[in-house]
C-alpha cells in the first residue's frame, strides 16, 4: 500500500562512529559523533522558514540527539514514534554492511535474529500512515533503514545511502514522489 500523499521533511540522524566506519547499527544505541553533531547543527537553519508544524522522531538515542540539536533552531513541538526506530539487524549489528546488506534489502536473506526488509516496510508504512495524519508539514527524524522502506513505499529506488544530517523534502506529484533538498 502506498504512503498517504502528504508532503513531509525527512532527516536521517547525524553521523555516529558506526556510520563513519560503514558498520550496521540497527538496535544498538549509538550517540552522535562530533561530525554528527555538526551535521545536526547545520540542518536546523536550513529548515527554518519551511513551514514545518512539528517534529516526529524515532525514540533512539542518535535521533533524539539530532532532534534536540535541530530543534534549537526550530523550537517546535516534538513527539516520538516507536515504529520509526531503526531496523533490527540481529547478528549483523556492529559489523560491516557488505556483503550481506544487499541480499537482506532485496528480501533474499535475513540475518539470524534480524527483522526482514518486508517486516520493516510494513512497520514503516503503519508508522508513516499514523504520522502523516497529523497536522503538517512535519519533520520526521529517523534512520537510513526506515527511509529505504519509505522510499520503497513511494515507488522510488531503495538503493543508495541516505546522507546523515541532510534535510530531504518529500512531496507527492501527479506521477509519484519527488525528493529534494532545501
Amino acid at each position: 500500500m502506498p504512503l498517504p500523499h502528504t508532503p513531509f521533511w525527512y532527516l536521517r540522524h547525524g553521523e555516529t562512529d558506526y556510520n563513519a566506519k560503514g558498520w550496521s547499527q540497527g538496535a544498538i544505541e549509538m550517540p552522535l559523533n562530533e561530525n554528527g553533531r555538526a551535521q545536526a547543527e547545520a540542518a536546523g537553519p536550513l529548515l527554518v522558514g519551511q513551514g514545518i508544524a512539528a517534529i516526529v522522531s524515532s525514540p533512539m538515542l542518535r535521533t533524539r540527539q539530532t532532534t534536540e540539536i535541530v530543534n534549537t533552531a526550530l523550537n517546535l513541538p516534538v513527539s516520538y514514534e516507536p515504529d520509526l526506530r531503526e531496523v533490527v539487524f540481529g547478528g549483523m549489528e556492529g559489523k560491516p554492511l557488505q556483503p550481506w546488506f544487499t541480499e537482506w534489502m532485496e528480501g533474499r536473506a535475513t540475518p539470524e535474529g534480524a527483522e526482514s526488509f518486508a517486516a520493516l516496510t510494513i512497520r514503516a508504512e503503519a508508522a508513516m500512515t499514523r504520522v502523516l495524519a497529523l497536522p503538517g508539514p512535519l519533520l520526521i527524524v529517523a534512520h537510513g533503514g526506515i527511509f529505504r522502506a519509505i522510499r520503497d513505499l513511494m515507488g522510488l529506488t531503495k538503493e543508495g545511502l541516505t546522507p546523515n544530517g541532510v534535510p530531504l523534502f518529500c512531496e507527492p506529484t501527479l506521477t509519484g514522489w519527488k525528493i529534494s533538498t532545501p
